[in-house]
């Protein structure tokens, strides 16, 4: 399948003039997002996410490296019209009704009538915004109310790529959950979805593949399903006896962690440090508490991934 998205050594570097120092932004990011697929890009804040995305749309110029997008670079003026952005957080007139922000926005392009005024009522029913608020002015909506109008304004040129920038962020259960049945839907509609999220369980659910950058450096990609394979087990033991060396032995097998008094919980990642964990303990006359069956998570990944780098 065509790249919808390559990027080739993308880096971006800032001075702070305060501190005399150099910072590096974004440092020589190489990645490929195909066409028709949502993509997760992850990382903690300032790990150089919305560097990125803002480099692809042109808003700002790399330092170093390059990036095309449909096929032509990014920043191109045509390529533009087939993009669309909705950044963490979203700033209309207040002034404005919901219809009227994206009437605004479909003029900006150019789109005539009577297209325009079909593609508003469209892309405000895609979103599952109630008809009657349609005309209420932006300053009564909620949160969720106006993540819904910027992802309808985002929908409003039939964008054949989106960029979306925590679109679910600090919503209540139900438009949480609704927003992101929405964003999954996009795939459907042959669009690629270039999705910047701490959602780690909604990025779970709706991407095929994620990448996983921190402080600037791309560390991890790949699909999902072949991230999180595997099990672990959790381990809960007690005992006084364990402190008589026996400790010393488990942290050879599996991480541990303080449970409370005298009790501790393991982590092994096979059945042989289970069975080994197991025998130990019992050996010295110590109790197995629990022994629960752990499904990796996307979140499992990303913290072991990021940890490795140093918090």
């Amino acid at each position: 399948m065509a790249a919808a998205i390559s990027i080739q050594g993308l880096t971006k570097k800032y001075v702070d003039v305060l501190q005399k120092q150099e910072i590096v932004a974004v440092n020589n990011l190489n990645l490929e997002v195909e066409e028709g697929e949502i993509f997760g890009f992850l990382g903690r804040n300032g790990a150089g996410k919305t560097t990125t995305i803002k480099m692809l749309l042109g808003l700002i110029f790399p330092t170093a490296g390059d990036a095309t997008i449909l096929g032509k670079p990014m920043g191109d003026n045509n390529v533009k019209r087939e993009l669309a952005y909705l950044p963490e957080e979203t700033y209309f007139y207040d002034s404005m009704t919901g219809r009227e922000i994206l009437d605004f926005y479909a003029s900006l392009f150019r789109i005539p009538e009577p297209e325009k005024s079909r593609r508003v009522k469209i892309c405000l029913e895609k979103v599952r915004l109630q008809p009657e608020a349609w005309d209420r002015n932006i300053r009564g909506y909620s949160k969720g109310m106006r993540q819904r109008t910027g992802i309808a304004q985002a929908l409003i040129n039939d964008p054949k790529v989106l960029f979306l920038d925590e679109p679910t962020s600090g919503l209540d259960p139900i438009a949480h959950a609704e927003l992101r049945d929405i964003v999954a839907s996009l795939k459907d509609e042959g669009k690629t979805v270039f999705l910047s999220s701490h959602q780690l369980a909604d990025v779970e659910i709706i991407c095929s593949r994620v990448a996983i950058i921190h402080r600037g450096k791309l560390l991890k990609v790949g699909k999902i399903k072949d991230l999180v394979a595997g099990e672990s087990t959790e381990i809960i033991v007690q005992g006084k006896e364990l402190n008589n060396g026996t400790l010393d032995k488990l942290k050879t097998i599996a991480p541990i962690e303080d449970h409370g008094p005298d009790t501790y919980r393991l982590s092994p990642d096979d059945d042989e440090k289970v069975t080994a964990i197991i025998d130990i303990v019992r050996g010295v006359k110590a109790k197995v508490i629990s022994l629960v069956p752990h499904k990796r998570t996307l979140e499992d990944v990303f913290v072991e991934t990021v940890r490795k780098e140093g918090v």
